[in-house]
């Protein structure tokens, strides 16, 4: 077989070597020096613990890292007989082109499981391997997403588009869809390296939410697994998460538009199985910075108005106007997010341009959604908060055939 783009020379050799494998778990690290050792040997312990009759790699793919990650990956001990490689792969910077690598890696080395490991974490130990790998090695899983316990204000994302799309779009409750941590069958991994998106934006944050969906509209048998909390960097959404909301929805966007007749007489939606071991360990408590989310939406009224209103429905501009005048944040609610959205993505699927400007635009609004959920959530503890995203959930599905109006026109 040969491999294209997204591996170097030295990294083929190192597979012609190893011949084959039975599970890879692929690490897509960048300037992680500070985690990249733990989360190796976590892996590691695992993968001795409960995979010791079958052979692993642990790939760690690097994109360039200007700290010491590589250095740091090669030294790090392991138990015997667990490969470990480090590389740095070859195309467009991004996340997406390391994951393309680890799963050209795969198919060349014929694994019978493929994992994607987050390099920033601080919560991954070796019970993570059991409940990712089993279900595809012993159940016939084609696709294993993560099902975390996370804090009210972490992934706000997640909790504010990708969760809410991919459920009401494609009938679907995979609860962390861009979640990082994921599990492939050796069929998903070369269904996914068939695609022709690997030279688009899928090779920064678009890669999640591209997988997923993947994963989702070709009929693959779809699990999640608990692991727990996810602890690794918390990123307030008002100062961090841009440029990932850009490709995340764009994304998104794109993939409704490319495959609307798969999607458009889906009604309602279906639980995905959750499996696995139960992982105690407790999701870490975090604030969020009310005052910037509110500056950015007073920044969006001020330079998007205007193209608001021609985007927005009459009442959801009116809606927004007001929010603006008495500052009245709670006033989002889960009715008048839903619709926004969707008049964005109808906005997006009808013009064929300027899709990253179309989106800037919706950033403001977004971040008036984390505000008023922030409200609406402050005295919630994380299971009446899970409800406040399901009730939200819920009015995405019910608002489908408004954005089917709205998509037609």
């Amino acid at each position: 077989m040969k491999l294209v783009t997204a591996i170097r020379d030295d990294l083929r050799r190192r597979l012609e070597e190893i011949k084959s494998v039975d599970i890879i778990v692929g690490i897509p690290a960048y300037n992680v020096d500070d985690t990249i050792d733990f989360v190796i040997k976590q892996i590691g312990e695992g993968l001795a613990e409960y995979w010791k009759d079958y052979k692993s790699l642990i790939l760690i793919m690097d994109g360039g890292s200007v700290d010491d990650t590589r250095e740091i990956s090669r030294v790090t001990q392991l138990p015997p007989y667990i490969e470990k490689t480090v590389s740095i792969y070859r195309g467009l910077p991004g996340k997406g082109t390391a994951v393309r690598a680890i799963l050209e890696a795969s198919e060349f080395l014929n694994a019978k499981a493929t994992l994607m490991i987050d390099a920033d974490l601080r919560s991954i130990g070796p019970k993570w391997m059991k409940n990712l790998i089993s279900p595809i090695i012993n159940d016939n899983y084609d696709y294993i997403a993560p099902y975390y316990k996370r804090y009210k204000y972490d992934a706000t994302i997640t909790n504010n588009i990708a969760y809410m799309l991919i459920r009401a779009i494609w009938g679907k409750r995979v609860r962390q869809p861009i979640g990082g941590d994921f599990a492939f069958s050796a069929n998903l991994v070369s269904s996914l390296l068939q695609d022709k998106r690997w030279d688009t934006d899928v090779a920064r944050f678009g890669i999640d939410t591209w997988i997923t969906t993947t994963a989702v509209k070709n009929g693959y048998k779809l699990g999640q697994t608990k692991l727990g909390a996810k602890l690794h960097e918390a990123k307030d959404p008002s100062h961090h998460l841009g440029p990932m909301f850009l490709q995340v929805v764009i994304t998104t966007f794109e993939l409704m538009a490319d495959y609307e007749d798969l999607w458009e007489n889906i009604k309602g939606s279906e639980p995905v199985d959750i499996l696995g071991e139960e992982i105690g360990l407790e999701p870490e408590e975090f604030d969020i910075d009310l005052n910037s989310l509110a500056e950015s939406f007073k920044s969006g009224w001020i330079n998007f108005h205007s193209l608001w209103n021609d985007i927005l429905n009459p009442n959801s501009f009116a809606l927004v106007k007001t929010i603006n005048r008495e500052k009245d944040y709670s006033l989002l609610n889960h009715e008048n997010w839903s619709k926004i959205v969707y008049d964005f993505a109808a906005v997006f699927h009808h013009q064929k341009r300027h899709h990253a400007k179309i989106i800037n635009t919706l950033l403001p609004l977004y971040n008036l959604r984390v505000a008023s959920l922030y409200q609406a959530s402050v005295k919630m503890q994380n299971d009446d908060f899970e409800n406040l995203v399901e009730e939200a959930a819920l009015t995405f599905e019910r608002n489908k055939s408004y954005l089917l109006e709205r998509w037609e026109k």
